[in-house]
């Protein structure tokens, strides 16, 4: 393990400040997927395959999707991970060790799809694909009370975005919904964008705006399914949300669980201190990181045990 102050301040040299400058979106999705693929590894008796979803009812594209599975999973028991990288960049390949960690956590299988990025796909394309991939699991056979809906960051966003569809629509919703430092406000009205804009070890406060135009366009970005913090809920899915207490989104975490709380909704809020953003994806290379892994999957494993909601 790799101790907390070292993990901070090699973030700091060497992801905030490429975030900083790189202004090439290819460039920085090359770097994105090369940097994780050379510093993370799965666990050994990861298996994973590769298909192209195609989304039930024409809603969104056919999208190529990893599904992993660690040990021996339930194979009824689903994790729909959503990856984050500020709608622009990110994988299923840079967050396949994230997704095997979370399987073997859960008992469950992960399925991380490459919805479609901004800028050339902006808004409601990501959330079209989301939600036609949901459906399409529904129409396989899935139960709903056997899916739990994750993502970090912009991914993060977007479980909630969807989640919220799901409810304006009637439609069934997932046993419980994970989020790892989700960002849920494109407006950018969070005080911590200020407060913790130098405690942040990751990510620059003054690109996220730019960042958030290039989703959602000429969309009004207080359009909850854009960020949902603005959502008004009524009975959502139990939900976890992890994020730390000094990264610049922290707000978007705390603001989000007040309104599903406000809503009725079941929320769990792990806050930690002196964490980088969507630290859980360090799991491997940072004590916290693994012990978050631990907390999420016993999460997963309650609710999809529980069966309540279908």
């Amino acid at each position: 393990m790799i101790p907390r102050q070292a993990v901070n301040l090699g973030l700091r040299l060497l992801v905030k400040r490429r975030l900083a400058r790189e202004t090439n979106v290819e460039r920085l999705r090359v770097h994105f997927d090369d940097m994780t693929r050379r510093t993370f590894a799965a666990p050994d008796d990861t298996y994973v395959t590769e298909e192209t979803i195609v989304p039930s009812g024409n809603r969104g594209e056919p999208v190529r999707s990893l599904w992993i599975a660690v040990g021996r999973p339930d194979r009824r028991r689903l994790l729909l991970y959503f990856h984050g990288g500020a709608y622009v960049a990110g994988s299923p390949e840079s967050h396949r060790h994230l997704g095997a960690r979370l399987a073997r956590a859960s008992g469950s299988r992960c399925v991380l799809p490459a919805y479609r990025l901004a800028p050339e796909h902006p808004f409601p394309a990501a959330l079209d694909d989301a939600l036609g991939i949901y459906r399409a699991l529904l129409e396989r056979g899935y139960e709903a009370s056997d899916i739990v809906i994750g993502g970090d960051s912009a991914g993060g966003g977007l479980t909630f975005a969807l989640a919220l569809s799901l409810a304006e629509a009637g439609e069934p919703m997932p046993a419980a919904l994970v989020a790892l430092s989700p960002w849920t406000d494109l407006t950018g009205s969070g005080a911590s964008l200020i407060v913790n804009a130098k405690r942040d070890a990751m990510l620059p406060a003054d690109r996220l705006g730019e960042v958030a135009e290039m989703y959602h366009g000429a969309h009004d970005p207080r359009d909850p399914r854009i960020s949902p913090v603005f959502a008004t809920w009524t009975n959502p899915p139990p939900a976890l949300i992890v994020a730390s207490k000094d990264e610049i989104l922290t707000d978007d975490s705390v603001r989000l669980a007040e309104a599903l709380r406000a809503g009725g909704g079941d929320v769990m809020l792990d806050l930690w201190p002196r964490m980088p953003h969507a630290f859980p994806m360090l799991a491997g290379l940072l004590k916290a990181g693994d012990r978050s892994i631990e907390t999420i999957g016993a999460f997963i494993r309650r609710h999809q045990a529980s069966g309540a909601r279908t």
